[in-house]
């Protein structure tokens, strides 16, 4: 369960992050009511960076990355979860919209990892953790701590889209149907009912393609 005030319909719009580098980030304000056991972290990037940056950051006041979506590099994703890490390798395919999505429960300490609707290996982090619900969570940074303080170095440009939680793990049906951005389950922090708050210059744009 989550708290969430008036959404958005971002429906076929995108986040557009216009500076390189920046301290631009985008507030997403629903929390969850209680601890996470498991959960589902959707999203969708075009950018031509080639540098270091965040796109997702959840924030405690004790793990400034406790849930943390970071690219390094071309062809390479980071997940975060309580502050360790594992790392995906993809594809370096340039100036293509990126469709990924993560899922982690705490039972087995498994994180799934979904680019484009396809699978990559399954890998093991923090087996047994529990995800606290007070958060700050953002887009478009690596958080250096609670609240939003980041490094530009590490910021995101370029455009997000498609952006959804929930707080359980995805079936694989439902992560195809994702990539798809269609019939999926219902979830407070959602591309079509996003309470969010923007900081800095970033603006609402109709989606290109």
């Amino acid at each position: 369960m989550w708290n969430a005030l008036g959404a958005h319909y971002l429906s076929r719009k995108v986040f557009l992050f216009r500076n390189e580098p920046s301290e631009d980030y985008v507030v997403l304000k629903p929390q969850p009511k209680a601890p996470l056991q498991n959960f589902t972290i959707c999203l969708r990037s075009y950018t031509d960076l080639s540098r270091p940056y965040g796109l997702f950051s959840y924030a405690t006041r004790s793990e400034d990355n406790e849930i943390l979506i970071f690219k390094p590099k071309p062809g390479e994703y980071r997940i975060f979860v309580g502050g360790e890490y594992v790392f995906f390798k993809v594809p370096e395919d340039p100036l293509i919209w990126e469709h990924i999505c993560v899922g982690w429960e705490s039972a087995t300490g498994t994180v799934e990892f979904w680019m484009n609707g396809k699978p990559w290996p399954r890998k093991g982090l923090k087996k047994g953790h529990t995800v606290p619900a007070e958060a700050f969570i953002l887009l478009g940074q690596e958080q250096d701590h609670y609240g939003g303080s980041a490094d530009s170095y590490n910021s995101f440009s370029g455009e997000l889209a498609d952006v959804y939680m929930w707080d359980f793990l995805l079936s694989p049906h439902k992560m195809r149907s994702a990539y798809q951005d269609f019939q999926l389950p219902s979830s407070a922090l959602g591309w079509k009912n996003l309470q969010y708050e923007i900081k800095g210059d970033v603006i609402v744009k109709a989606r290109l393609r």
